[in-house]
């Protein structure tokens, strides 16, 4: 038996009932993005159910669906990547993550600035891209590191690798998540951004490191792996939980390096186990630049793929497909949006039908704890007994 969760990152669903407390009154990311390209081509996803969601321009409501759909809600406070992938594997948060719209406060840079010994320039939220394109010169003239955040709980930290090797960098970064921790921000990850080239054309290196809380209290990943069962951390998996209770973990390049890794663990990985699979391509590129084309093309391009997902799927295993916020890119905000997310199911021993609305994310690894047949969790209520015929 094996558990494969796909989270297509933003792909949210519709706003929640508390979306005005966000500024996200109006905020769908599949169906405005849709209506913005005229009609998205997703028939794979379709046969899953994706039609019986919302009205989606292009995605047909299928008659006869090949698993099991629905939507799930977030109940913890916030909309960013740690709070829903927490939530997911069983944490509810009581106090959302830090955020800095603008920027961090004096006496942080201050600090930060005196235990490093190099000045701060930026911190602002930005695109990181354009930041280092910004202040990319006159970081190389001063050495002062470029230190920005973003619609996400960040503290990213930008350098270039031929001014402040990366090795210095993470350094930089240890003692920033330090600063952090001693001055009671509760920032989610602290983030190496290495850098190279020559201005205005600058590239951000495959050297990013991230450093992370540690989960809020046991997940469904801790729980599987004192069990003895294997956690295959695809993506940011790996720093979403701060590389605990991961097993393996596979960085990605894009979505469909994504793709194509999260396939062959399906592949080699035949022991009971868990493949937890991010895909970030339509958050980080699309969503958050507000280029609704862009997204509909990695969702047609994700579910091109789909068949190959699935013809690697064995009889006893279970197949989820989700999201874990949302970031519409047709409303002026270039943040998240508060969200719902799909849940599609799928296996051979999933029955094609609907699943009551789910009033936590938590519910998701409720579930799987029980398909794996082992300690529940202090939150969420488990659908497997609606879906499963096993």
């Amino acid at each position: 038996m094996r558990a494969i969760v796909i989270v297509l990152d933003s792909v949210g669903i519709g706003a929640l009932e508390d979306a005005h407390l966000y500024g996200d009154e109006g905020s769908n990311t599949l169906v405005n993005t849709a209506k913005a390209v005229g009609g998205l081509h997703l028939p794979n996803l379709a046969k899953l159910g994706l039609g019986k969601l919302d009205s989606i321009p292009g995605v047909p409501d299928v008659d006869d669906p090949r698993g099991a759909y629905g939507i799930m809600k977030e109940k913890s406070p916030g909309k960013d990547t740690t709070t829903g992938h927490w939530e997911m594997m069983g944490i509810i948060l009581e106090k959302p993550f830090d955020l800095f719209p603008t920027g961090f406060p004096k006496e942080l840079i201050d600090e930060f600035e005196k235990r490093t010994g190099r000045k701060v320039i930026g911190n602002k939220p930005a695109s990181g891209t354009e930041i280092i394109k910004e202040l990319g010169r006159e970081h190389e003239k001063m050495g002062a590191l470029i230190v920005y955040t973003s619609a996400d709980s960040v503290f990213q930290i930008a350098a270039k690798e031929e001014v402040v090797p990366p090795e210095e960098l993470y350094e930089y970064c240890k003692i920033a998540r330090h600063l952090l921790d001693e001055m009671g921000y509760k920032v989610a990850r602290v983030i190496a951004r290495p850098f190279t080239g020559e201005w205005p054309n600058y590239v951000r290196t495959e050297r990013r490191k991230d450093f992370s809380l540690d989960p809020e209290g046991v997940t469904a990943m801790d729980v599987l792996v004192s069990h003895g069962i294997p956690v295959y951390g695809v993506g940011k998996i790996g720093d979403i939980f701060n590389y605990k209770s991961i097993t393996e973990s596979f960085k990605t390049k894009d979505n469909m390096d994504g793709v194509d890794k999260t396939i062959k663990v399906m592949k080699e990985k035949r022991e009971d186990c868990f493949i937890f699979t991010n895909l970030v391509d339509f958050d980080m590129k699309y969503g958050h630049r507000n280029n609704p084309e862009g997204y509909a093309r990695a969702l047609e391009e994700f579910d091109a793929r789909l068949p190959e997902i699935l013809e690697n799927v064995r009889s006893d295993d279970m197949l989820v497909i989700t999201a874990d916020h949302g970031c519409d890119p047709t409303t002026p905000s270039t943040d998240h949006s508060r969200e719902r997310v799909p849940l599609l199911v799928y296996g051979e021993k999933v029955k094609p039908i609907h699943i009551p609305t789910r009033e936590s994310f938590a519910d998701l690894g409720q579930t799987i704890v029980e398909f794996f047949g082992v300690d529940n969790l202090p939150n969420g209520k488990s659908f497997l007994g609606i879906i499963w015929e096993g």
